[in-house]
């Protein structure tokens, strides 16, 4: 892996929220088998003994490891658990060229690879390891869930389907033939642009300033992204944002096609108030056994459940991955 040999993580604590003293924290590399290098916050209960249950933690989608993955990891590691968040490929620290770019596939993927650094640390036990995916994460964690045997329990929190929401629109308000070829037609001649630049345009994060009409989870994204809440240098949300042709593979690759036949245990959660809840609630529709529940909090918008200490419900994920980590 030459990227390896060449990749520089940053030493000093960035993130967006303080550092426990519950737990003990360094970075991690490992890579995907496509030869990725990813980098990753490794989080340990301090003074734990013996294998570890493990949870690996990634999203929301555009955003990076030292933001809400980051959070969610070290508040499960001082519950014990030995977990992990990383960032995806083409983002973040993590390696990868051209730069800001999602894959359906690569990244479902990055989190079966992260599975298997998970499986062969020392300290962790193989047949104990969870996931947690937020925002397109969520939808990404579903389809991993359906593929990767090795996962024995999913948290899907405050989910997106990014398939759904780059072919069908928002609220599914561009879901007809016409708008998809119209979509295709634009995407297809960027890509022209952008080849004979040799470079890829940005799409522009979460948009500042904020306009005043500006739609209620627009403005969501920006309370976190934009303001000393969640803002961080290395997030695409915060900043530049995805190339535009970065999302384009997700209009005719559906990731939940099969997220009936996932056998292991599901928790989805999501904010009653939340724009994006529609997604959880019919990605549930679809999941089959007494071992999937949909977790519905009340008053609560898509954001709260990045960094809300107060709203993200951690003794119902404590006692989930407690349950199916066993």
């Amino acid at each position: 892996m030459e990227e390896t040999k060449k990749m520089e993580l940053t030493k000093e604590w960035d993130k967006t929220f303080p550092k426990s003293e519950k737990v003990n924290h360094r970075k991690v590399i490992f890579h995907n088998r496509y030869g990725i290098t990813l980098a990753a916050d490794l989080y340990e209960p301090k003074g734990a003994d013996g294998k570890l249950a493990a949870i690996a933690v990634c999203g929301p989608f555009g955003a990076v490891k030292e933001q809400a993955a980051g959070l969610y990891a070290q508040t499960m590691a001082e519950r014990g658990f030995l977990t992990m968040a990383f960032d995806p490929s083409f983002t973040g620290e993590s390696g990868g060229t051209p730069r800001y770019m999602a894959s359906p596939d690569i990244n479902t993927e990055d989190f079966q690879a992260a599975v298997d650094f998970l499986s062969v640390q020392e300290n962790v036990d193989a047949e104990k390891i969870g996931i947690i995916g937020i925002c397109g994460w969520g939808g990404m964690a579903l389809n991993v869930a359906a593929l990767d045997t090795r996962i024995k329990a999913t948290v899907s929190s405050t989910m997106y389907d990014m398939s759904r929401v780059n072919a069908n629109g928002y609220f599914d308000e561009n879901d007809n033939a016409d708008d998809r070829y119209g979509t295709r037609k634009a995407l297809n001649a960027q890509r022209i642009i952008d080849y004979k630049n040799d470079s890829y345009e940005l799409g522009g994060g979460v948009v500042d300033p904020l306009p005043e009409d500006a739609p209620f989870f627009v403005k969501d994204y920006y309370d976190y992204y934009k303001t000393f809440r969640g803002y961080h240098a290395r997030s695409l949300n915060s900043n530049g944002g995805w190339n535009k042709i970065g999302c384009m593979s997700f209009m005719n690759q559906p990731i939940l096609c099969y997220s009936e036949e996932i056998r292991s245990a599901v928790l989805l959660m999501h904010g009653e108030r939340a724009h994006s809840c529609y997604f959880s609630k019919d990605a549930f529709k679809k999941l089959k056994g007494d071992n999937k529940e949909l977790l519905l909090i009340p008053d609560a918008v898509h954001t709260d459940l990045y960094d809300r200490m107060d709203v993200i419900p951690f003794d119902k994920l404590e006692q989930f991955f407690q349950n199916n980590l066993k």
